[in-house]
């Protein structure tokens, strides 16, 4: 099986240890071997919350300088912090929406413009998708589900061996149940954003 190498990055509190396990119970359901590794670094104080998905007949979680295939930021800046990690054929898909680190917030530091960071990650990348998961989410009926905005744009990409009714069996299996049709209508948000996005 080929082996396809997805990194997951963002700030604490955006979700993106649930998006992991939700890839990973759907890899299961479709008889997908998968290898995770997290680095949590400061999750709970906004700190970078790093996810490493090795899906097929790999040995190793490590995904190494320019060996990701997918990069999935859940924040802006996040992804271009991890464009080192891409390569000419990466696909990054992104969200527009920036939670701009304290020290921007105070002065101390600055924060890329948009545009910015959007030219720097197509120069480096395959195909960028771009979209604000976080009006997305609102829309759906809860901010908090742009991970799962970031999911179903992931979906609409096409670029996993896992099926759309696998990663929604595994939100429903997962996701407490108050949560579970929010977080399905987030999904398909995410994936007809993406649909009508333009892959460079």
């Amino acid at each position: 099986m080929d082996v396809s190498r997805l990194i997951m990055v963002a700030v604490g509190g955006q979700g993106n240890l649930l998006a992991s396990r939700v890839l990973g119970e759907a890899a299961v359901r479709c008889g997908v071997p998968v290898r995770m590794s997290e680095i949590h670094g400061m999750a709970q104080r906004g700190g970078v919350v790093e996810s490493d998905l090795v899906f097929g007949d790999a040995q190793s979680t490590i995904i190494s300088d320019g060996e990701a295939d997918i990069l999935l930021g859940f924040e802006p800046a996040e992804a271009l912090r991890a464009l080192k990690k891409c390569n000419k054929n990466t696909t990054v898909i992104t969200n527009t929406s920036p939670l701009p680190p304290f020290t921007a917030a105070i002065g101390a530091g600055t924060y890329p413009e948009p545009e910015t960071i959007k030219s720097l990650l197509a120069a480096k990348c395959a195909g960028l998708i771009t979209l604000d998961a976080a009006a997305l989410a609102r829309e759906a009926g809860n901010v908090l589900a742009a991970n799962m905005v970031l999911l179903g744009a992931l979906t609409a990409a096409d670029l996993l061996p896992l099926t759309s009714e696998s990663i929604e069996d595994s939100i429903r299996e997962i996701t407490r149940e108050p949560f579970v049709e929010t977080n399905l209508k987030a999904i398909e948000l995410g994936r007809q954003a993406a649909s009508g996005s333009k892959a460079r």
